[in-house]
Protein backbone atom coordinates (compact mmCIF):
# COMPACT_ATOMS: atom_id res chain seq x y z
CA UNK A 1 0.00 0.00 0.00
CA UNK A 2 1.14 3.59 -0.58
CA UNK A 3 2.76 4.85 2.60
CA UNK A 4 3.00 8.62 3.04
CA UNK A 5 2.61 10.87 6.10
CA UNK A 6 -0.73 12.06 4.72
CA UNK A 7 -2.05 8.51 4.35
CA UNK A 8 -0.81 7.56 7.81
CA UNK A 9 -2.71 10.57 9.16
CA UNK A 10 -5.88 9.55 7.30
CA UNK A 11 -5.67 5.99 8.63
CA UNK A 12 -5.23 7.28 12.17
CA UNK A 13 -8.25 9.54 11.71
CA UNK A 14 -10.47 6.79 10.32
CA UNK A 15 -9.57 4.48 13.22
CA UNK A 16 -10.51 7.27 15.63
CA UNK A 17 -13.83 7.71 13.81
CA UNK A 18 -14.53 3.97 14.12
CA UNK A 19 -13.86 4.14 17.86
CA UNK A 20 -16.18 7.13 18.16
CA UNK A 21 -19.13 5.54 16.34
CA UNK A 22 -18.86 1.79 16.97
CA UNK A 23 -20.64 0.67 20.15
CA UNK A 24 -18.46 -0.67 22.94
CA UNK A 25 -18.48 -4.39 23.72
CA UNK A 26 -19.68 -3.32 27.17
CA UNK A 27 -22.86 -1.96 25.58
CA UNK A 28 -25.77 -4.40 25.44
CA UNK A 29 -25.96 -6.66 23.36
CA UNK A 30 -22.24 -7.13 23.81
CA UNK A 31 -21.83 -10.14 21.51
CA UNK A 32 -23.29 -8.31 18.53
CA UNK A 33 -21.14 -5.24 19.16
CA UNK A 34 -18.09 -7.46 19.52
CA UNK A 35 -18.82 -9.00 16.11
CA UNK A 36 -19.28 -5.55 14.54
CA UNK A 37 -15.96 -4.37 15.94
CA UNK A 38 -14.21 -7.58 14.87
CA UNK A 39 -15.36 -7.09 11.29
CA UNK A 40 -14.45 -3.39 11.09
CA UNK A 41 -11.25 -3.30 13.17
CA UNK A 42 -9.73 -6.24 11.31
CA UNK A 43 -7.19 -4.53 9.08
CA UNK A 44 -7.84 -4.03 5.39
CA UNK A 45 -6.61 -1.58 2.76
CA UNK A 46 -9.29 1.02 3.53
CA UNK A 47 -9.26 2.16 -0.09
CA UNK A 48 -12.77 3.60 0.06
CA UNK A 49 -12.27 5.91 3.05
CA UNK A 50 -8.92 6.97 1.59
CA UNK A 51 -10.75 7.92 -1.61
CA UNK A 52 -13.12 10.09 0.45
CA UNK A 53 -10.13 11.92 1.93
CA UNK A 54 -8.32 12.15 -1.42
CA UNK A 55 -11.36 13.49 -3.26
CA UNK A 56 -12.04 16.03 -0.53
CA UNK A 57 -8.40 17.07 -0.50
CA UNK A 58 -8.56 17.70 -4.26
CA UNK A 59 -11.26 20.29 -3.48
CA UNK A 60 -9.49 21.71 -0.41
CA UNK A 61 -12.02 20.33 2.08
CA UNK A 62 -10.88 20.53 5.75
CA UNK A 63 -9.82 17.05 6.81
CA UNK A 64 -12.03 16.88 9.91
CA UNK A 65 -15.08 17.39 7.66
CA UNK A 66 -14.19 14.13 5.88
CA UNK A 67 -13.76 11.82 8.88
CA UNK A 68 -17.39 10.77 9.19
CA UNK A 69 -18.19 10.32 5.47
CA UNK A 70 -15.02 8.18 5.29
CA UNK A 71 -16.21 6.17 8.29
CA UNK A 72 -19.70 5.70 6.82
CA UNK A 73 -18.51 4.36 3.47
CA UNK A 74 -16.16 1.84 5.11
CA UNK A 75 -18.97 0.62 7.38
CA UNK A 76 -21.02 -0.12 4.26
CA UNK A 77 -18.08 -1.89 2.63
CA UNK A 78 -17.45 -4.06 5.71
CA UNK A 79 -21.16 -4.90 5.97
CA UNK A 80 -21.01 -6.19 2.39
CA UNK A 81 -17.92 -8.30 3.14
CA UNK A 82 -19.50 -9.90 6.21
CA UNK A 83 -22.56 -10.91 4.19
CA UNK A 84 -20.60 -11.94 1.07
CA UNK A 85 -18.50 -14.34 3.18
CA UNK A 86 -21.55 -16.23 4.51
CA UNK A 87 -22.18 -19.85 3.47
CA UNK A 88 -25.25 -18.77 1.47
CA UNK A 89 -23.04 -16.41 -0.57
CA UNK A 90 -19.32 -17.05 -1.18
CA UNK A 91 -18.78 -19.30 1.86
CA UNK A 92 -15.30 -17.93 2.64
CA UNK A 93 -13.22 -18.91 5.65
CA UNK A 94 -10.67 -16.07 5.48
CA UNK A 95 -10.97 -12.31 5.20
CA UNK A 96 -7.98 -9.99 5.57
CA UNK A 97 -5.89 -12.96 6.67
CA UNK A 98 -8.18 -13.80 9.60
CA UNK A 99 -11.22 -16.05 10.07
CA UNK A 100 -14.38 -14.53 8.64
CA UNK A 101 -16.98 -13.08 10.98
CA UNK A 102 -19.36 -16.05 10.77
CA UNK A 103 -16.49 -18.43 11.54
CA UNK A 104 -15.55 -16.56 14.71
CA UNK A 105 -19.15 -16.08 15.87
CA UNK A 106 -21.93 -17.79 13.90
CA UNK A 107 -24.05 -17.20 10.79
CA UNK A 108 -26.88 -15.45 12.61
CA UNK A 109 -24.56 -13.08 14.48
CA UNK A 110 -22.70 -12.27 11.26
CA UNK A 111 -25.97 -11.46 9.48
CA UNK A 112 -27.03 -9.17 12.33
CA UNK A 113 -23.58 -7.55 12.51
CA UNK A 114 -23.78 -6.74 8.81
CA UNK A 115 -27.28 -5.36 9.20
CA UNK A 116 -26.20 -3.19 12.13
CA UNK A 117 -23.12 -1.87 10.30
CA UNK A 118 -25.29 -0.85 7.34
CA UNK A 119 -27.73 1.09 9.51
CA UNK A 120 -24.87 2.64 11.52
CA UNK A 121 -23.38 4.06 8.31
CA UNK A 122 -26.52 6.09 7.64
CA UNK A 123 -26.74 7.11 11.30
CA UNK A 124 -23.20 8.49 11.05
CA UNK A 125 -23.97 10.54 7.93
CA UNK A 126 -27.23 11.88 9.34
CA UNK A 127 -25.98 12.69 12.86
CA UNK A 128 -22.42 13.89 12.33
CA UNK A 129 -21.85 17.46 13.50
CA UNK A 130 -18.51 17.59 11.70
CA UNK A 131 -20.03 17.57 8.21
CA UNK A 132 -20.25 21.26 7.28
CA UNK A 133 -22.70 21.34 4.38
CA UNK A 134 -26.30 22.37 3.84
CA UNK A 135 -29.17 20.05 4.72
CA UNK A 136 -29.79 19.57 0.99
CA UNK A 137 -26.17 18.57 0.39
CA UNK A 138 -26.22 16.17 3.37
CA UNK A 139 -29.38 14.59 1.93
CA UNK A 140 -27.52 14.13 -1.36
CA UNK A 141 -24.74 12.37 0.54
CA UNK A 142 -27.27 10.00 2.10
CA UNK A 143 -28.85 9.41 -1.29
CA UNK A 144 -25.45 8.66 -2.83
CA UNK A 145 -24.54 6.05 -0.24
CA UNK A 146 -27.98 4.42 -0.15
CA UNK A 147 -28.11 4.10 -3.95
CA UNK A 148 -24.63 2.58 -4.03
CA UNK A 149 -25.66 0.00 -1.41
CA UNK A 150 -28.93 -1.16 -2.96
CA UNK A 151 -30.36 -3.22 -5.79
CA UNK A 152 -29.04 -0.85 -8.47
CA UNK A 153 -25.63 -0.85 -6.84
CA UNK A 154 -23.68 -3.24 -4.65
CA UNK A 155 -26.53 -5.63 -3.71
CA UNK A 156 -27.64 -5.83 -7.33
CA UNK A 157 -24.09 -6.57 -8.44
CA UNK A 158 -23.85 -9.42 -5.94
CA UNK A 159 -27.13 -10.83 -7.23
CA UNK A 160 -25.81 -10.72 -10.80
CA UNK A 161 -22.56 -12.32 -9.63
CA UNK A 162 -24.36 -15.24 -8.00
CA UNK A 163 -26.56 -15.77 -11.05
CA UNK A 164 -23.49 -15.68 -13.33
CA UNK A 165 -21.57 -18.57 -11.77
CA UNK A 166 -20.92 -21.11 -14.50
CA UNK A 167 -22.28 -18.76 -17.18
CA UNK A 168 -20.38 -17.32 -20.14
CA UNK A 169 -20.66 -13.52 -20.05
CA UNK A 170 -19.54 -10.99 -22.61
CA UNK A 171 -17.04 -8.32 -21.58
CA UNK A 172 -19.88 -5.76 -21.55
CA UNK A 173 -21.96 -7.98 -19.25
CA UNK A 174 -19.00 -8.57 -16.95
CA UNK A 175 -18.27 -4.84 -16.75
CA UNK A 176 -21.95 -4.16 -16.00
CA UNK A 177 -21.80 -6.62 -13.10
CA UNK A 178 -18.71 -5.02 -11.63
CA UNK A 179 -19.92 -1.46 -12.19
CA UNK A 180 -22.69 -2.48 -9.80
CA UNK A 181 -20.88 -4.80 -7.39
CA UNK A 182 -17.60 -2.95 -6.88
CA UNK A 183 -17.82 0.26 -8.85
CA UNK A 184 -20.81 1.99 -7.29
CA UNK A 185 -19.35 2.08 -3.77
CA UNK A 186 -16.01 3.32 -5.08
CA UNK A 187 -17.85 6.02 -7.02
CA UNK A 188 -19.84 6.85 -3.89
CA UNK A 189 -16.60 7.19 -1.90
CA UNK A 190 -15.20 9.75 -4.33
CA UNK A 191 -18.52 11.58 -4.55
CA UNK A 192 -18.90 11.78 -0.76
CA UNK A 193 -15.54 13.54 -0.59
CA UNK A 194 -16.65 15.97 -3.31
CA UNK A 195 -20.05 16.58 -1.70
CA UNK A 196 -18.28 17.46 1.55
CA UNK A 197 -17.19 20.66 -0.21
CA UNK A 198 -19.85 23.39 -0.23
CA UNK A 199 -18.13 24.87 -3.31
CA UNK A 200 -17.69 21.80 -5.57
CA UNK A 201 -19.08 22.57 -9.02
CA UNK A 202 -21.21 20.09 -11.01
CA UNK A 203 -18.38 19.83 -13.55
CA UNK A 204 -15.82 18.96 -10.87
CA UNK A 205 -18.14 16.30 -9.44
CA UNK A 206 -18.67 14.93 -12.95
CA UNK A 207 -14.91 14.72 -13.60
CA UNK A 208 -14.32 12.99 -10.28
CA UNK A 209 -17.10 10.52 -11.05
CA UNK A 210 -15.42 9.65 -14.38
CA UNK A 211 -12.21 9.01 -12.46
CA UNK A 212 -14.05 6.82 -9.94
CA UNK A 213 -15.80 4.78 -12.63
CA UNK A 214 -12.44 3.97 -14.21
CA UNK A 215 -10.73 2.93 -10.98
CA UNK A 216 -13.78 0.91 -9.92
CA UNK A 217 -13.36 -1.30 -12.97
CA UNK A 218 -9.56 -1.43 -12.78
CA UNK A 219 -9.86 -2.49 -9.12
CA UNK A 220 -12.00 -5.48 -10.09
CA UNK A 221 -9.74 -6.44 -12.99
CA UNK A 222 -6.76 -6.48 -10.62
CA UNK A 223 -8.78 -8.60 -8.17
CA UNK A 224 -9.41 -11.12 -10.96
CA UNK A 225 -5.72 -11.12 -11.87
CA UNK A 226 -4.67 -11.66 -8.25
CA UNK A 227 -7.13 -14.54 -7.87
CA UNK A 228 -4.88 -16.35 -10.38
CA UNK A 229 -1.42 -14.87 -9.78
CA UNK A 230 -1.61 -14.07 -6.05
CA UNK A 231 -1.19 -16.31 -3.03
CA UNK A 232 -3.47 -16.84 -0.04
CA UNK A 233 -1.02 -15.39 2.52
CA UNK A 234 -0.56 -12.13 0.63
CA UNK A 235 -4.20 -11.82 -0.45
CA UNK A 236 -5.59 -12.48 3.02
CA UNK A 237 -8.29 -14.67 1.46
CA UNK A 238 -8.34 -17.95 -0.45
CA UNK A 239 -6.42 -17.72 -3.73
CA UNK A 240 -8.24 -19.24 -6.69
CA UNK A 241 -11.68 -18.94 -5.08
CA UNK A 242 -13.30 -17.36 -8.14
CA UNK A 243 -11.73 -19.94 -10.42
CA UNK A 244 -12.99 -22.77 -8.20
CA UNK A 245 -16.54 -21.38 -8.36
CA UNK A 246 -16.33 -21.02 -12.14
CA UNK A 247 -17.05 -17.30 -11.92
CA UNK A 248 -16.66 -15.14 -15.03
CA UNK A 249 -13.48 -13.05 -14.81
CA UNK A 250 -11.53 -10.62 -16.98
CA UNK A 251 -8.57 -12.99 -17.53
CA UNK A 252 -11.00 -15.72 -18.62
CA UNK A 253 -12.54 -13.42 -21.22
CA UNK A 254 -9.56 -11.28 -22.27
CA UNK A 255 -6.61 -13.50 -21.39
CA UNK A 256 -4.12 -12.45 -18.70
CA UNK A 257 -2.26 -9.95 -20.90
CA UNK A 258 -5.54 -8.56 -22.22
CA UNK A 259 -6.83 -8.07 -18.67
CA UNK A 260 -3.63 -6.28 -17.62
CA UNK A 261 -3.79 -4.08 -20.71
CA UNK A 262 -7.41 -3.15 -19.95
CA UNK A 263 -6.44 -2.20 -16.39
CA UNK A 264 -3.68 0.07 -17.71
CA UNK A 265 -6.11 1.69 -20.16
CA UNK A 266 -8.55 2.43 -17.34
CA UNK A 267 -5.73 3.92 -15.26
CA UNK A 268 -4.83 6.27 -18.12
CA UNK A 269 -8.46 7.26 -18.51
CA UNK A 270 -8.65 8.00 -14.78
CA UNK A 271 -5.60 10.26 -15.13
CA UNK A 272 -7.24 12.11 -18.02
CA UNK A 273 -10.32 12.70 -15.86
CA UNK A 274 -8.15 14.55 -13.33
CA UNK A 275 -6.50 16.82 -15.89
CA UNK A 276 -8.48 19.81 -14.63
CA UNK A 277 -7.22 19.39 -11.06
CA UNK A 278 -3.94 20.63 -9.59
CA UNK A 279 -1.45 18.89 -7.28
CA UNK A 280 -4.07 18.61 -4.54
CA UNK A 281 -5.46 15.67 -6.55
CA UNK A 282 -2.10 13.84 -6.52
CA UNK A 283 -3.30 11.33 -3.92
CA UNK A 284 -6.14 10.35 -6.28
CA UNK A 285 -3.52 9.83 -8.99
CA UNK A 286 -1.37 7.72 -6.65
CA UNK A 287 -4.34 5.59 -5.62
CA UNK A 288 -5.20 4.84 -9.25
CA UNK A 289 -1.62 3.65 -9.83
CA UNK A 290 -1.67 1.60 -6.66
CA UNK A 291 -4.93 -0.14 -7.60
CA UNK A 292 -3.47 -1.71 -10.76
CA UNK A 293 -0.12 -2.59 -9.13
CA UNK A 294 -1.28 -3.93 -5.76
CA UNK A 295 -0.57 -7.50 -4.66
CA UNK A 296 -3.52 -7.92 -2.27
Amino acid sequence: MIDTPALQNYRTRIEAAFEHWLPSTNTHPGCLHEAMRYAVLNGGKQIRPLLVYASGNALDVPVDTLDDPACAVELIHVFSLVHDDLPAMDDDDLRRGKPTCHKVYDDATAILAGDALQSLAFYVLSHSNRIKVTAERRLEMLETLSFASGSRGMAGGQAIDIASEGEQLTVAELEDMHIHKTGTLIRASVKLGALSSPHATPEQIKQLDRYAKCIGLSYQIQDDILDIEGDTTTLGKAQGADLARNKPTYPALLGMEGAKRRARELHEQSMDSLSGFDQRADLLRQLSRYIIKRSS
